[in-house]
């Protein structure tokens, strides 16, 4: 194979955005040649390529070597395990699945090594998180301690989620802020700081919009290390903060407002702690500010590394079984808001859907959807 022949799945904003790029050659050694979806009008504009109305056809059309799912939430697993039962590679939009149980199902269907399957986490190709990501990896913070990302710039207005009949409710999406709008920033999370090992979930339900699902969260981690964390997020509050702390021993990293930096001690803080013989003393610091080139973060890049690892055999960025983490500490974060109490990860996948199924059978909201005027989305893209 010399050029990967991808199709489309789910022809909304994220679907057109991802179409726009491959069809201006933005990504080499591939070509757009089909794309899905269940409403006509979304297809209009493709009538020089295969359309289906149904993403099983163009899955087994032979149209296409690979797909890229970018449609509602919850067919996002339906989806990934037909296409990898039917030998296309397969690239998925966040969240891979709405639930770790699904996620499960999805990852439990990638049973053939040939093929490649990879989660839409761009974030993970921005070069100010690569240098998060390096610096930890490579000690320069020593034993971490405690991270704390305060991401409240997710603003959104009543317009926004009645922009969509399935947009903010259980049976649609699946959740709200945690699942929509933070997959990415809980995957840098674990990126970052591996998985937690209990969660504390504190999630609003519409607090500051008509919707039934989560707009406003703080949830308290513990590492398996003995380290913390907090994150905070919200769609309601404006202008709002984001600001990602990481401490270790051997210092601090801040990163706001597009400047990453790093206040370094001298010595370990837990050494100096118990060698030294002053009350009152603390290490020596260094102040440094960490440069970046501010590349990266593209959609494309991804794609890029997905059409790579295909026909190369490129390690990928994102590998999709990646995704579940995720997904998990979303779920838990709401599931321990839910039932009031501390929750253990790994979370019980099995009770957490079971949680998830009721709310949507006892679910008695009714979702208004009005036309929203046209806007450029992917200004929401970088966080």
């Amino acid at each position: 194979m010399k050029q990967v022949r991808i199709g489309i799945a789910g022809m909304g904003n994220m679907g057109k955005f991802h179409a726009d790029y491959l069809l201006n050659g933005k990504v080499e050694r591939c070509a757009l040649t089909a794309v899905s979806d269940a409403i006509p009008a979304n297809l209009e504009r493709y009538k020089n390529l295969k359309t289906f109305d149904d993403s099983g056809k163009m899955v087994r059309s032979g149209e296409i070597d690979a797909i890229l799912i970018a449609t509602p939430h919850f067919l996002h697993t339906t989806i990934g395990i037909e296409a990898l039962k039917n030998n296309i590679h397969v690239l998925v939009e966040k969240p891979i699945s709405v639930h770790k149980a699904d996620c499960e199902r999805l990852i439990a269907a990638h049973n053939n090594p040939k093929l490649v399957f990879s989660a839409m986490f761009q974030s993970r190709t921005e070069s100010k998180y690569r240098r998060i990501k390096k610096l930890i990896d490579d000690g320069e913070l020593g034993k971490l301690t405690r991270v704390n990302w305060i991401v409240t710039d997710w603003y959104r207005t009543e317009a926004y989620y009645a922009s969509g009949g399935w947009r903010a409710t259980w049976k649609g999406e699946g959740g709200g802020v945690l699942l929509n709008q933070c997959p990415h920033n809980l995957d840098l999370l674990q990126w970052f700081c591996g998985r937690p090992a209990r969660v504390r979930g504190f999630c609003q339900l519409g607090r500051y919009h008509d919707i039934e699902v989560e707009d406003n969260v703080t949830a308290y981690m513990e590492f398996p290390n003995g380290a913390t964390g907090v994150f905070v997020t919200s769609t309601g509050e404006s202008p709002g903060t984001n600001r990602l702390e990481i401490a270790g021993e051997r210092g601090k990293l801040v990163l706001e407002q597009s400047k990453l930096t790093f206040i370094r001690n001298e010595v370990s803080m837990l050494e100096f702690s118990k060698t030294s013989s002053a009350g009152f003393a603390r290490p020596d610091t260094w102040n440094v500010e960490i440069p970046f080139d501010g590349s990266g973060g593209q959609h494309p890049d991804i794609t890029r590394n997905f059409v790579n690892a295909i026909l190369d055999g490129e390690p990928l960025i994102a590998p999709a079984s990646e995704g579940v983490w995720s997904v998990e500490l979303a779920n838990a974060a709401l599931y321990s808001s839910l039932i009031n109490e501390v929750v253990d990860l790994p979370l019980d996948a099995a009770a957490y859907e079971k949680k998830l199924n009721q709310l949507i059978a006892e679910s008695k909201f009714e979702k208004k959807v009005v036309q929203t005027a046209g806007e450029d989305f992917t200004k929401s893209f970088s966080r």
